[in-house]
């Protein structure tokens, strides 16, 4: 391994809005293989059709590239690895699947989604984790062939051993031991013959010739099952590294309602690529020193950090996602700016002649002179401040107005939670989404007060041009960072008030005089390496 030169990659899936994540796994990655003088690898993980959304492949390209970090190989430059779509790469699975199968490290089962479903209810009932029982296990393969060839619906499973262990290194926690008896024979490629994410990802980093897997530490539980798929096939194992996760300050996992986690947010509220890089660059890495014992230097470029950066010295504690430290960065990178510099890049992000274009129809009705521009404009230009006295309606005693700032926190939520669904993002499309929020008001509410919640926290006014093209314009990323920020302004209800809520949020409507009972629909849920 020591002799290859350096391969590294990220797979992030088109599912979604870039993620902050993405680029903290890619700007590691990228670091490693310019230090090793390697490449460093953009695949698209896109097997998973039901998640998959139109536009978000392109929008991890653009926001990936906005950063700078650029790949030697990938779906859009092409490669001698390609093609670098796994949607595009089936033919190379299901010619593994049968290799593995062949070799005895996999084998076909044949059971019914109905008899795996009945085999977990009765696992529950005995209080027992659900799992596979093995029942096609020890199946005679050249039967499973036949059955295969005439059609028969199946699936591919990794045959675990049934006892012993198996151990990893970790380039940060050295060996990791996994029991074979806390493990199942995972299903690799499924029904459709789509390959899992651990068949694909396992192939993948073979063919492509991988030499360092560098990813999320909510990976390592499927190390065992990598190594296993690697041995079962006879492939070296690349370098493991698995990164701790960026938090939150509360050291909860990093998330969209805490902190705006799109790469798209960041570089449309006008934070500098640079800043942002050096930013993720200090998450669990101290920064280069001056000099030898020196201390640290937290503001550095990207060729500092490939100069001086060391992989084996991360820390293991959870970085936190801190934006006023993120602030603190981005503004030293740019009061360093010259003059010049300075000029172009705040006209560039002010005066883009396409986003003017697309705001003239809904400034013009509120201008006389250009000289009003900025003050009827402001707050698609730049930032808003947040005021949460906008944010709630008016009530009588201070006990009321607390209860009506805590739902304002909510009814913020759940307006964040259909606006995430809004594909594409277009003012009729908003204001089809958004009918529900009124007709769902909080007690004491009038559906005008959800959308005066909405139109201060994307405006910090009350009165815009038309609520829905504004935020069309505004942009899906933008518009959910100051519904976000708007809830972060509010105070936060009590961890029982929030459990009450979501109790009742779950609980199925009362049924209408006279029905027979109650009535309900399931609601839907919301993988690629970040």
């Amino acid at each position: 391994m020591s002799d290859r030169p350096v391969r590294t990659r990220i797979a992030p899936s088109p599912t979604g809005d870039p993620h902050v994540g993405t680029a903290y796994m890619g700007l590691v990655n990228l670091v490693v293989a310019r230090q090793g003088g390697g490449q460093f690898l953009l695949r698209i993980d896109d097997t998973d059709r039901t998640r998959y959304r139109a536009g978000s492949e392109e929008a991890i390209f653009e926001a990936l590239r906005w950063l700078g970090l650029t790949w030697d190989e990938g779906p859009d430059v092409g490669g001698p690895k390609g093609p670098y779509r796994q949607s595009e790469r089936t033919a190379l699975y299901r010619e593994h699947a049968d290799l593995f199968v062949a070799r005895g490290a996999g084998y076909r089962c044949f059971c019914s989604k109905e008899r795996l479903d009945a085999l977990r209810d009765e696992q529950r009932a005995r209080k027992e984790t659900p799992r596979y029982d093995g029942r096609c296990r020890d199946a005679d393969p050249a039967e499973g062939a036949r059955r295969a060839a005439a059609g028969e619906p199946h699936v591919v499973r990794l045959r675990v051993p049934t006892d012993g262990t198996t151990t990893v290194r970790d380039l940060l926690r050295g060996d990791v031991t996994f029991p074979h008896a806390d493990l199942q024979d995972q299903v690799l490629v499924k029904e459709d013959g789509f390959p899992t994410y651990h068949f694909a990802s396992c192939v993948d980093d073979h063919l492509m010739e991988i030499t360092h897997i560098i990813r999320a530490e909510e990976w390592l539980t499927s190390a065992p099952l990598h190594a296993l798929i690697f041995a079962g096939f006879g492939w070296e194992l690349p370098v493991l590294c698995h990164m701790p996760l960026l938090r939150n300050a509360d050291k909860s996992k990093i998330s969209k309602r805490k902190n705006p986690t799109s790469l798209l947010y960041y570089r449309d509220a006008g934070f500098l690529p640079e800043g942002l890089l050096n930013f993720l660059g200090l998450m669990g890495w101290g920064g280069p020193k001056d000099g030898e014992g020196g201390a640290s230097r937290e503001v550095f470029t990207l060729d500092d950090m490939v100069r001086h950066f060391r992989l084996a010295e991360l820390a293991l504690g959870g970085p936190v996602f801190d934006p006023a430290k993120l602030r603190h960065i981005n503004a030293a990178h740019l009061r360093a700016l010259p003059a010049r510099t300075f000029a172009a890049r705040a006209l560039a992000f002010l005066a883009d002649e396409s986003r003017l274009e697309a705001l003239a129809p809904l400034v013009l009705p509120r201008m006389e002179t250009f000289g009003q521009l900025a003050q009827v404009a402001d707050f698609f230009l730049g930032d808003v401040t947040q005021r949460p006295d906008l944010l709630v309606p008016a009530r009588k005693t201070p006990p009321e107005q607390a209860a009506a700032a805590e739902e304002a926190w909510f009814a913020l939520g759940d307006a964040l939670e259909v606006l995430e669904r809004v594909d594409p993002w277009t003012a009729a499309n908003l204001d089809q989404a958004c009918r529900g929020l009124g007709d769902a008001a909080p007690a004491g509410w009038k559906p005008k007060d959800v959308f005066m919640a909405l139109r201060a926290a994307i405006s910090g006014k009350t009165a815009t041009p038309p609520l829905w093209e504004s935020m069309e314009l505004l942009g899906k990323s933008r518009t959910l960072g100051r519904l976000g920020d708007a809830r972060r302004a509010l105070p936060e209800p009590s961890k029982k008030a929030q459990e009450r809520r979501e109790k009742a949020r779950r609980a199925p409507p009362a049924a209408p005089a006279g029905a027979g009972g109650p009535t309900g629909a399931p609601t839907p849920a919301g993988a690629g390496e970040a």
